[in-house]
């Protein structure tokens, strides 16, 4: 049984986690599928966005229990090698050009919350729970910690990684984690609903505003500006632009 169900319908690749009888844990084969699909989504100019969700009752648990096992039996160089496979998921979702979308169910705690956290959009059910429990074992969430800061503010990352408590979909939202939290009972259609409308935007809009926007992380405000300038003028000359200016002028 494959560790990851992969699937392709109307502009959508879905990417779902299939180890249910493990809460979907995360292991070297199944961070390894991700970014082999993640590439190949990435590849498919008839795909728009990118979902991940978790097969059975949670999205993702966190690493393994033969992970941890692996992580406390290895050396330095060999843990920092596996953190490195890990690095690479998260830079990937930000590099794939298309919207890359979480769906979460059930439990998306440590190592889940932060493949969550890594996509560009969250989508939750309302009984789903978050949590990046890593410092009750005396683990870090470092690299998390990055995409964390960045999403929050500096105090409420500090609380979330140093108590290692769980929260609920709705304190996520409140938290600036979760983009939209929809009812149990239309979780799926309102996920399929949320994907769906990428379909019917300009495809190289939507690639250029995420390449943009991560881009500018870095960037003083007049080199973001510039930098913004820039991609206008590259968005002006794709097709999507020309057909949507023309379909505007015809309205006018």
């Amino acid at each position: 049984m494959s560790e990851l169900l992969v699937t392709t319908e109307n502009g959508v690749a879905t990417l779902t986690l299939n180890r249910p009888e493990k809460r979907n844990a995360l292991n070297d084969g199944l961070i390894s599928s991700l970014k082999t699909a993640l590439r190949d989504a990435d590849r498919d100019e008839d795909v728009f966005a990118a979902v991940i969700r978790g097969a059975g009752n949670d999205f993702c648990s966190g690493a393994d229990l033969s992970s941890l096992q692996k992580i406390s039996e290895s050396s330095v160089l060999e843990n920092l090698e596996d953190a490195e496979s890990l690095r690479e998921l998260f830079i990937l979702i930000r590099k794939v050009r298309v919207p890359v979308i979480a769906a979460v169910h059930g439990r998306a705690l440590a190592g889940g919350c932060g493949l969550a956290t890594a996509c560009d959009l969250v989508l939750a059910s309302r009984t789903a729970t978050f949590g990046y429990p890593e410092v009750k074992i005396g683990f870090v969430p470092a690299m998390v910690m990055a995409i964390l800061r960045r999403n929050v503010s500096e105090k409420r990352a500090f609380e979330l990684i140093t108590r290692g408590g769980d929260f609920t979909a709705d304190e996520a939202d409140s938290f600036g984690l979760v983009n939209r939290v929809f009812d149990d009972q239309s979780f799926e259609s309102d996920v399929q609903d949320y994907v769906a409308a990428f379909c019917k935007l300009s495809r190289s809009a939507v690639l250029l505003s995420k390449k943009l926007l991560y881009q500018m992380d870095s960037m003083t405000f007049e080199t973001a500006l510039q930098t913004g300038a820039e991609i206008n003028s590259i968005a002006r000359m794709t097709e999507d632009c020309k057909k949507g200016i023309e379909k505007f002028l015809k309205r006018s």
